[in-house]
């Protein structure tokens, strides 16, 4: 089976499925807005964009978008720098191998 993890009051299972794309129809973005002006421009967002999405229209609640925002601002992925290989010539210009240099 999977791995048992604990939080702070509750035991999640992992079972090793992943868990699919947000904006597809397995995974829609649920947004909730205040306004009938808020629920157009947010919906042809949606629309625009052709994620799949779940919008209600509740005045008494909060705003809540963040599903959208996190389909707007994707994060990037990071770029690393080549680490030094142990045999390699160090990049302080000494001509040593960088194991003997400024790799102890």
């Amino acid at each position: 089976m999977g791995k048992t993890y604990k939080g702070l009051d509750e035991i999640k299972i992992y079972d090793g499925k992943k868990t699919a794309k947000l904006g597809t129809d397995k995974n829609p973005a649920v947004v909730n807005v205040q306004t009938e002006e808020r629920f157009k421009e947010v919906t042809s967002i949606f629309e625009e964009n052709g994620w799949k999405f779940k919008i209600e229209l509740k005045p008494d609640k909060p705003e809540d978008i963040a599903d959208l925002e996190r389909l707007l601002n994707t994060p990037k992925p990071k770029i690393t720098e080549k680490k030094v290989g142990r045999n390699e010539p160090c990049p302080c210009g000494s001509g040593k191998k960088y194991k003997n240099c400024c790799g102890e």
